[in-house]
């Protein structure tokens, strides 16, 4: 009778197995532990929920972490551009104008950090006459790289591609306000045609974006059309180089000059980067990322502190149980480790949601930036996560399992 009552007292989990099933136990303390922490859900959910929402934003922010930077790169021409170096020949410092040649350019490309470059021509004082009235502006053919590097978009129509610069053909856009002048709005120049030195032009887009106002007033064509066709157009004396972020403006910035000169003269060489914007730029992401990181930490460490109260609680409210426990043979050892995977099996339930939503969030991140995240540093990150999770039980769950291990007996038993 006594054997059947110990046995029914130890399926039931208020006794630890028996000595001779010894290798059950921990197969034992985990569903005692799970069938605990699902009875008293209500009383979890919140602290599971701090700690699932730290573990997805922190899975979800390390993890996308490059791509958001890249990302924000791209829209740094709110900033100034700080991404971006300007390269070009001076002739004051030089006794002639020295232009870029095509090694040159296709050496720069190849620097570790450039993302894109670009080369215009520039015509100074080109003309158009439109219903006998004749306009003057400024004529730059650009390579298809200038939009992207410069974050300009079409306002209207479409920018010329690839297609259109390797063909040469004969398609302009032009800026807003130069459109504006010569065909009363923005809208009513797509598709018309424009004689610009003495050559039919097709204009198929109206600039816009960011830092499209200061080219408001200039008209665009395929570089390899201005050269074939525009007379008097500049050579290639500037680019401009985009880093893919802000990381790398320092090293190109050092590189540029090394590898213009292993190419052709330095002579006369200019390099020029907005250091002020990007000490700037630098200095808020590192603001945002820390607190982004602090929020973090803190929903971590809140939910840590709820588990502690908590467990401190179930101690209280299962004194007469741990009492009842120890009369019956229970070890030290196994009040502890009860309490202990309880406060774990909290952590690592809540470390796994985080998971999953971390999961979910990078996939939808992952879609709207058109990007694709390394697997490994996702895996890394989930490590991490349940590390620090088990480190958040047995932080948060070691005293007040401690503390029920080591209640006397017959105080447990007297506990009201």
């Amino acid at each position: 009778m006594a054997n059947k009552t110990l046995q029914t007292l130890r399926a039931a989990g208020f006794l630890p197995p028996d000595r001779g099933t010894r290798l059950l136990r921990f197969g034992d303390l985990l569903r005692i532990s799970f069938r605990e922490v699902l009875r008293k859900r209500r009383r979890y959910i919140g602290v599971m929920a701090s700690i699932a929402l730290g573990t997805a934003g922190f899975i979800t922010i390390v993890t996308m972490g490059r791509d958001l930077k890249a990302n924000f790169n791209n829209d740094l021409d709110l900033l100034g551009g700080a991404t971006i170096i300007a390269a070009h020949f001076d002739p004051q410092m030089y006794d002639r104008q020295e232009w870029f040649r095509n090694q040159t350019v296709a050496a720069i490309e190849t620097i570790p950090g450039v993302r894109d470059v670009t080369k215009s021509r520039l015509r100074s004082g080109a003309t158009t006459t439109y219903q006998e009235k004749v306009y003057g502006f400024n004529l730059s053919g650009v390579d298809n790289n200038y939009w992207s590097l410069f974050s300009f978009s079409p306002q209207h129509g479409r920018l010329f591609n690839a297609t259109d610069i390797a063909e040469g053909r004969k398609v302009a856009v032009l800026g807003q306000d130069l459109a504006k002048t010569i065909f009363g709005s923005p809208e009513a120049a797509i598709g018309q045609i424009l004689n610009m030195d003495n050559n039919l032009y097709q204009v198929v887009g109206i600039i816009g974006g960011v830092r499209a106002a200061d080219k408001s007033l200039m008209a665009f064509l395929p570089i390899t059309t201005a050269q074939s066709r525009i007379p008097n157009i500049s050579e290639v004396s500037s680019l401009y180089i985009r880093c893919n972020t802000w990381d790398d403006v320092a090293s190109v910035a050092a590189a540029l000059p090394e590898v213009i000169k292993a190419n052709q003269t330095d002579k006369g060489l200019r390099v020029q980067v907005g250091w002020e914007p990007l000490k700037q730029v630098q200095r808020m992401f590192w603001w945002v990322s820390l607190f982004i990181y602090a929020s973090i930490g803190a929903t971590l460490v809140l939910g840590g502190f709820g588990i502690w109260n908590i467990m401190m609680a179930a101690v209280s409210a299962r004194t007469r149980e741990i009492g009842l426990k120890k009369a019956m043979g229970a070890e030290d050892s196994d009040i502890l480790w009860q309490f202990l995977f309880e406060a774990l099996t909290v952590t690592f339930t809540s470390a796994f949601l985080g998971v999953m939503m971390g999961r979910v969030g990078i996939e939808y991140m992952s879609r709207m930036l058109g990007s694709s995240p390394p697997e490994g540093l996702f895996m890394l990150c989930l490590a991490a996560g349940l590390a620090f999770a088990a480190v958040l039980g047995i932080g948060a769950g070691l005293y007040p399992s401690i503390r029920a291990s080591r209640m006397q007996v017959v105080d447990a038993m007297r506990y009201e």
